[in-house]
């Protein structure tokens, strides 16, 4: 069986943005034939799944031009060049809920759609939160929620919660809510 890689012959970055970069490559494929790949660069993210102490899941809407549509997410942002997961998932949870973790446990991380991007997900569930004010970035608009595990079920049900990070995160706090 021969091995499963594809060795990159030539590369050329179509596009470098503030949030991604844009690669076409031409690869070598196992069986020696030559294709193109088109490849988004994402310098990683992270998300973090925030509960109260009252038992309450934090989210946030926002609109989401790709979607023309806002839709409700949990606090997630992206990693700055050299940052620590840690590091950012602290820093993403203030600016767009105001909240300050006392702890923060990584969960997992992911791929988001390793077909074409290597975005990866970092995930943290964050304790002993602390309610504090907003520091949104400029041209940020971002509406604070907490919400009970029924209030979110309606709201995937209904489509506003329709995103991979936010439907797992819910999962796992069913799951632990369960233990």
């Amino acid at each position: 069986m021969k091995e499963l890689t594809e060795q990159t012959i030539a590369k050329q970055t179509i596009h470098k943005g503030k949030l991604i970069q844009l690669d076409v490559e031409d690869v070598k494929l196992p069986d020696g034939t030559i294709a193109k790949r088109e490849l988004v660069r994402h310098p990683g993210a992270v998300a973090v799944v925030a509960i109260t102490e009252d038992g309450k899941m934090v989210l946030v809407e926002q609109y989401r031009k790709a979607l023309e549509k806002a839709i409700i997410e949990i606090p997630a942002g992206k990693m700055e060049p050299g940052e620590a997961p840690e590091k950012t998932a602290r820093r993403e949870l203030v600016e767009e809920t105001g909240y300050q973790a006392e702890a923060l446990t990584l969960i997992t991380s992911f791929y988001t759609s390793p077909g074409f991007a290597d975005e990866l997900v970092y995930v943290y569930e964050a304790t002993g939160l602390k309610k504090g004010d907003q520091r949104l970035d400029e041209g940020e608009f971002v509406r604070v929620l907490e919400l009970t595990e029924m209030e979110c079920d309606r709201l995937e049900q209904e489509g506003r919660i329709h995103d991979a990070k936010t439907s797992y995160a819910l999962q796992y706090w069913k799951l632990k809510n369960r233990r």
